[in-house]
């Protein structure tokens, strides 16, 4: 769609990317900027090499804008009606060098209702020359009059294979770990790239899996005190509890299809060796509960119950790894 605009010249003035987070929306945003402004020959957009692909590629090209929302005192996104008006005011200036002025809006699903209905204006009538790009969860979450002003591009996850392929051709990525990454990046080539590079977040997701393994091998005692211990950090409880659920997924579907193949579908396909014989031993009851009630802590949480009791009554409903 972007590349038959390009080559016929029917570009549209706004779109919006959706897609979950870390699929690619930001990047394709860059990319089509890039394309937009290269100096390459046209069959060559964008070539990543010329002066105007590097400025973008860094968010550091004057023609290029790249607006994210804040992080309010709480840890909740916004963004402001005061940078929507400082870009409104840096987009009626004229290009510096650039063909096209861009603006890349991330997460404009965080904008606040006076800041959407602001840039609404700019929408409706945007100056000459001008690219509006908009990233979002989902085009639900933004307001009618914005996402139907707006092309819509709807980036879905990726296939474990391909992200496995691409951090192995591309990144370089050993094939036991990019086999990992590919079934725990939930289909988001972003975040297997980046765990790819930063260590900590393997180092995160074992310890958080440690956890499990702990409570799921102690009593009612044990379960208590490691409830207690980990509900003095509470910021880490939702990152954590999201590791839990996909373990459960897990468990849960190697439950459901007893002496079918599965791996394709796992995310912790690190953990087969595990989660197979328990998948024979508890019953589906007991996994099913298991995992709504991890779901249920989370829920909880994000509405701020007490971080103790969420996760005594979790570890709680959890079933003994090995029977009494």
């Amino acid at each position: 769609m972007l590349a038959s605009g390009l080559a016929n010249d029917r570009l549209g003035h706004a779109y919006l990317i959706t897609g979950p987070e870390q699929v690619g929306k930001t990047t394709l945003a860059r990319t089509f900027a890039q394309a937009l402004n290269c100096e390459a020959p046209e069959a060559q957009r964008p070539c990543g090499h010329c002066r105007p692909c590097k400025l973008i590629a860094v968010d550091r090209h004057p023609d290029v804008k790249l607006v994210s929302p804040e992080v309010s005192g709480r840890g909740k996104l916004t963004l402001k009606i005061e940078t929507i008006r400082q870009l409104q005011q840096d987009l009626n200036l004229s290009a510096y060098e650039a063909r096209y002025k861009v603006a890349i809006l991330e997460r404009f699903d965080a904008a606040t209702i006076g800041a959407a209905n602001a840039f609404l204006k700019t929408l409706e009538e945007p100056p000459g020359k001008v690219i509006l790009l908009l990233t979002a969860t989902d085009a639900d979450m933004l307001l009618p009059t914005i996402s139907s002003r707006c092309r819509t591009l709807n980036l879905r996850p990726l296939s474990p294979d391909l992200i496995e392929q691409s951090l192995a051709t591309r990144w370089r990525v050993p094939a036991e770990k990019a086999t990992l990454l590919a079934h725990l990046a939930d289909g988001r080539l972003g975040w297997a790239v980046q765990a790819a590079q930063d260590d900590t977040i393997l180092q995160t997701r074992a310890e958080q899996l440690a956890h499990l393994h702990d409570a799921l091998a102690g009593r009612r005692a044990h379960r208590f005190a490691l409830a207690d211990k980990l509900a003095r950090k509470p910021e880490t409880l939702p990152d954590l509890l999201k590791t839990w659920l996909s373990w459960w997924r897990d468990l849960t579907l190697l439950n459901q299809r007893r002496g079918q193949p599965v791996n394709l579908i796992l995310s912790n396909v690190d953990e087969v060796e595990r989660l197979e014989p328990l998948a024979a031993t508890w019953t589906e009851q007991q996994i099913t509960a298991s995992l709504n009630q991890t779901n249920a802590a989370l829920w909880q949480l994000e509405r701020n119950a007490n971080t103790r009791l969420v996760l005594e009554n979790l570890l709680l409903v959890y079933p003994l790894s090995q029977p009494a």
